[in-house]
């Protein structure tokens, strides 16, 4: 009946669509051809009402027709499928049951962000205005149960035995019990005290928080028994008590958790540095809370519902939960500045890592434990039965998932300081290995620990079914998300080892003598620190185009941008072109180093910096030259073997010439005789004798070859020797000589003051 309905209602709405295809003229058939359509679906639907049969379709109901065949013929999609049907329609048998045109789906419409939060806002708030009227409904039209007294006693007292017994027991073991929490706790915090292991105390509170969930095992297996014995052959006590266990099995998991975070009776066991008051405070409030509000849901509205009526559980359950969610905000406002304060205090002593996101807890604490209790209240009046345990399920969730964080990201923190000590052989050979493994290790633990962190908020937000993670990682883009990061810290690990063995080789032939090894020269020193240079370009270039290329960037308008780029610049920067041609040239020529004396043009100086565009040179004067090496056409090095200089002496032409190249060779045989001065010099001098005569002095020379850049220290030396000698032996250097002449019988003086005769 069903099946025959639909189809006659598809087939009305496209015999009205056929039918004005068709174009049958007549206003009055155009428009009876709704009301025909209308009327055929509304006797062929048993689910209307007679009233609704004998109505007419409105004009508005004939508007809404022929706007949705406009809609219909306006797109080319469905237009096609109407075709189609219609064909398949036509060619059918005549004895065969009617054909369903079924109409194409919807076009869904691109929503804006406005739309998407006014379809959120409408479906929350429809669904929390259902809520409210369910439950105004519930209080006010639920049927109402005859109240039996005797069976209400009956019940009533099998709960309590049973309730009675199971607590003296668990109390009972938890007392038998203590001596062992007390073992665990002095051994944990002595070794913790000592320094000599931070594993023991984490170890013990573990370990005593394991034996709380086994000791309510146990409790929970004697109250099963219990119930077997105490419940007289009655379903209705039965389940009472079935309800009574649950909660009791809820209840102290949640008091388990209490003791762990706070325990007061055992403060060698607490994790945290809080007084006896502070803890014994919070944990006799947050147990009394869990205990209204788990039994209050779990045993006492049940039992109202079940033994009085549905309207008295049902305001005994808004009244309830009233009555908590009320102390607890004013428990919490009335705390607020004190946990504040001592949240404060406990991020003064933490790590760095973990004082940020304490002291960002201790501002806003105070707003989420309000918002937590108002979400427990309106879930546990909406859904009193499955209220309590999602609440309490999501806060344990989110417990072990923050203490799980806080101990990946501590051990992590702790191995981030730490440092990787590599044995003196690899020290001496690779000098710098050690400081790059420590770096990269600790970005890798760095990023480890940003990874905890999200997977940490992640998993907080699936505790409370805000975000569907397993979901999101098994299809969709979390899956992508997840593949995309694996590939990127691979290729992170593959750089950053490639990276460090080969500039650790690099570095090895660059390494000092220190250890005995010879020095490389210069040339080789340059030239690899220009290839490192080049090497750490081209390998973080790489590494990024790969980067970009996993997380979805398109290269390829990169790359050839780039080439656009470098073909552009390529034609407006030819003398940078010709800077880098032409020191390339000269380092594989070997012309200069780092350290040499050149001189380039009128400059020169000591080469401090040599670039793979310029060259740097300091001048004795202390100024420093950037010289591009394109402008360098001839330039004069003077490190280059060997270095040497010539002595050139000029004394008075009247000094016996012998008596002079005899003074000069004893001055020189004098300085030879200095054991620094000798070891510059390489060979013996070379002495020409007499180089040059004029006609007031004539010029005597020696030369030297010496080690380069000692040049000028050997000749500084020779020039006070040969002073020291020529003095001795009254070698007089030559003496410009002044005639005046002076006409008439003026006198003619010479330089000396002497009276010359008058010129006849």
């Amino acid at each position: 009946m069903t099946g025959d309905t639909a189809a006659s209602k598809n087939l009305t709405v496209w015999w009205l669509a056929l039918m004005l295809i068709f174009g049958l003229s007549g206003g009055a058939q155009a428009v009876s051809l709704p009301a025909a359509a209308a009327a055929a679906t509304q006797q062929s639907s048993p689910d209307k009402d007679a009233g609704a049969n004998s109505s007419k379709p409105t004009v508005a109901d004939k508007k809404a027709a022929y706007a949705a065949l406009a809609n219909i013929l306006q797109n080319d999609q469905s237009r096609q499928e109407l075709i189609d049907q219609l064909r398949h329609a036509s060619a059918s048998p005549s004895n065969s049951a009617p054909p369903t045109l079924t109409p194409p789906a919807a076009t869904a419409e691109d929503k804006t962000v406005l739309d998407n939060v006014t379809d959120v806002s409408r479906r929350y708030g429809g669904e929390f205005s259902a809520k409210i009227q369910q439950l105004h409904n519930t209080i006010i039209n639920s049927p109402h149960k005859t109240f039996n007294q005797q069976t209400f006693i009956n019940a009533l007292s099998h709960f309590l035995m049973l309730a009675v017994a199971l607590f003296g027991f668990y109390l009972l073991i938890c007392r038998l019990a203590s001596p062992i929490y007390r073992f665990m706790g002095r051994w944990g915090r002595h070794k913790n005290d000592e320094r000599t292991s931070w594993l023991q105390l984490p170890a013990a509170i573990i370990g005593a928080f394991i034996i709380d969930l086994l000791l309510l095992t146990l409790a929970i297996f004697i109250g099963q028994i219990l119930s077997n014995y105490l419940n007289d052959g009655n379903r209705t006590i039965m389940r009472q008590q079935g309800l009574f266990l649950n909660a009791f099995a809820l209840i102290e998991f949640f008091k388990a958790v209490l003791r762990l975070i706070f325990c007061p009776r055992f403060p060698d066991l607490r994790p945290f540095h809080l007084s006896n008051e502070r803890a014994s405070y919070w944990s006799t409030r947050l147990s009394w809370l869990s205990g209204l509000i788990g039994y209050g849901l779990l045993v006492v509205v049940p039992i109202i519902g079940n033994q009085i009526n549905q309207q008295v559980a049902a305001v005994a359950n808004v009244v309830i939960m009233g009555m908590i969610t009320v102390w607890a905000i004013w428990l919490i406002l009335h705390n607020r500045r004190n946990i504040q304060r001592e949240l404060n205090a406990l991020a003064d002593r933490s790590l760095t890592f973990f004082a940020f996101f304490i002291r960002a807890f201790a501002f806003i604490w105070h707003w989420l434990a309000c918002i937590y209790f108002v979400t427990l209240f309106f879930l546990s009046v909406f859904n009193p039965g499955n209220s309590l345990q999602f609440m309490m399920a999501a806060t344990v969730r989110t417990l072990v998932t923050i203490l799980s964080g806080a101990l990946v990201s501590g051990i992590l923190t702790r191995w981030i300081g730490k440092t990787i000590i590599l044995s003196a052989e690899l020290q001496r050979h690779y000098p710098e290995l050690q400081k790059r493994v420590n770096g990269w290790v600790k970005m890798m633990l760095k990023l480890a620990r940003s990874l905890t962190v999200f997977a940490v908020i992640l998993l907080l937000l699936n505790a409370w079914q805000v975000f569907d993670l397993w979901h999101w990682l098994s299809a969709g883009p979390g899956e992508r998300l997840v593949d995309v990061t694996i590939r990127v810290v691979l290729i992170l690990i593959l750089s950053a080892v490639g990276w460090t063995l080969l500039a650790s080789l690099i570095e090895n032939r660059l390494a000092s003598d220190s250890y005995g090894r010879p020095m490389p020269s210069a040339r080789t020193r340059t030239l690899l620190t220009l290839f490192r240079n080049a090497l750490a370009v081209i390998i973080s270039t790489i590494t990024i185009m790969i980067l970009l290329s996993e997380i979805g960037v398109n290269i390829a308008p990169l790359l050839a941008g780039a080439g656009a780029l470098g073909l552009a610049i390529s034609f407006g920067s030819q003398t940078l072109v010709k800077d880098i041609i032409t020191g390339v040239f000269i380092q594989f020529e070997n012309g200069m180093n780092t350290g040499d004396l050149v001189t380039i043009g009128a400059i020169t100086g000591t080469v401090e910096r040599m670039s793979i565009r310029s060259v740097g040179v300091r001048q004795d004067t202390g100024a420093y030259h950037i010289i591009p090496w394109s402008s360098i056409t001839t330039f004069a090095n003077f490190v280059r073997g060997i270095g040497s200089f010539v002595a050139n002496y000029d004394v008075d032409r009247r000094e016996d010439v012998e008596r002079v190249n005899q003074t000069l060779q004893a001055a020189v045989a004098e300085l030879m005789e200095n054991k620094d001065i000798r070891a510059m010099v390489i060979g013996q001098p070379s002495f020409a004798g007499l180089v040059g005569l004029s006609d007031r002095a004539f010029t005597v020379r020696v030369s030297f070859t010496t080690q380069p850049l000692k040049q000028w220290t050997v000749r500084f030396a020779l020039d006070g020797m040969v002073k020291k000698h020529f003095d001795a032996a009254e070698i007089k250097a030559p003496h410009q000589t002044v005639q005046v002449m002076q006409t008439g019988n003026d006198a003619s003086f010479n330089a000396a003051g002497a009276v010359l005769p008058a010129p006849e």
